[in-house]
């Protein structure tokens, strides 16, 4: 059932899906809902849901600008989106995952071995916190966190170099957060260039995508600490 969902989603997306990949998917699936008995990763379970609500909403991005060849940092990556996913179906990108919780770290380097993907960079850290090599070091940054847009920026934009992008998945209707964000936006040294809506594949959820591009290098003094970034958004 997770291969046929599969195969139909990135059909109705308009992209390719070899045998590899769909069996790096159900061995992913195989994890999460194991892990997922035990740790709290996701409340997303079963094949429809995960195949359609996790992957293939990830895989939609791909659609969207091209991620061959690509040095991408996936920020707050959680149970691994949309990162891996990513990674899945274009294994040509170069992958960072980074999150604050070392149990969710542990899990990601698990799953990456399971993977066969052994050139993936799981990273224990806050993003405010990053370690400094990472800083514009990268041509694309996703994002599925919930914080809100004008935060998202100042976590995610200095790991973008000038010239590069940075999607942030967002709901149906992210105009109110887009509308606070543009400031944040030129501080930062980044542009809000469109936001593009769609509509995840065999159901009516319709799922918005950020695309912000960097025109020039972040301050030095961003990202603020936490408490800052929280109590005086940009």
């Amino acid at each position: 059932m997770l291969e046929d969902l599969l195969r139909e989603g990135f059909a109705e997306l308009g992209l390719p899906l070899d045998g590899r990949a769909l069996e790096r998917f159900r061995t992913y699936y195989a994890t999460l809902e194991e892990v997922n008995r035990v740790m709290n990763l996701t409340a997303i379970s079963g094949e429809e849901d995960v195949a359609r609500l996790h992957f293939l909403d990830c895989a939609a991005l791909l659609t969207l600008e091209e991620f061959r060849g690509r040095r991408v940092i996936d920020v707050g990556s959680g149970a691994g989106f949309p990162g891996l996913p990513l990674l899945i179906a274009r294994p040509e990108l170069e992958l960072t995952l980074l999150d604050s919780l070392d149990k969710r770290v542990r899990f990601l380097r698990q799953l990456c071995e399971e993977l066969g993907f052994d050139k993936v960079d799981c990273l224990h850290a806050r993003a405010e916190e990053a370690p400094r090599e990472l800083r514009e070091s990268f041509d694309l940054a996703v994002s599925r966190a919930v914080a809100r847009l004008d935060m998202l920026l100042e976590l995610c934009l200095p790991f973008v170099r000038p010239g590069g992008l940075f999607i942030a998945m967002k709901g149906p209707e992210p105009e109110e957060e887009l509308r606070q964000a543009g400031r944040a936006a030129s501080l930062l040294g980044g542009k809000l260039l469109r936001t593009a809506k769609y509509r995840v594949p065999g159901t009516d959820i319709v799922h918005s995508a950020v695309l912000v591009r960097k025109l020039s290098p972040t301050p030095p003094k961003y990202p603020r600490r936490w408490a800052q970034i929280k109590s005086k958004p940009l």
